[in-house]
């Protein structure tokens, strides 16, 4: 048996500036775009990683412990010069800890995004090969 996370679900209260949002900045595929339970449901592909968004605004008080979407890169930089070129404004530089390198930013109808890089070799000896399992842009074994 295999076992995976496959996707995070959003809400969208317009469907085409959150699927613009997601193509524009990080280069999203639509892998399906049809209605289920009433609702149109699009899927999409960032890298390896899937979410599916529902032609719907959120809705009050849900989304709980839902806290921000991860997306991560290997040069955080060039992405965020990417996104900047597209018009988009971060209210706070890039924060650096340790191995890790990160910016928060904000999608459309307020999901929290955490655009993060990864360097391991900042790690100590032993700290460096769970951080490359960990945070490996390949299928883990």
């Amino acid at each position: 048996m295999q076992i995976q996370l496959h996707h995070t679900h959003i809400f969208a209260s317009d469907m085409e500036a959150t699927l613009g949002f997601w193509q524009d900045m990080f280069g999203a595929k639509v892998l399906f775009d049809t209605e289920i339970a009433g609702a149109r449901n699009v899927m999409i592909a960032i890298g390896s990683g899937r979410m599916n968004i529902y032609d719907q605004p959120p809705r009050e008080g849900r989304g709980g412990a839902f806290h921000h979407i991860g997306i991560q890169t290997d040069d955080l930089d060039a992405l965020t010069e990417h996104m900047k070129g597209k018009g988009f404004r971060f209210q706070r530089r890039i924060r650096e800890h340790h191995y890790l390198r990160y910016i928060m930013a904000m999608a459309p109808d307020n999901i929290l995004v955490e655009l993060f890089q990864v360097l391991p070799e900042s790690a100590s000896p032993e700290g460096q090969k769970p951080l490359k399992r960990a945070f490996t842009f390949d299928d883990i074994d």
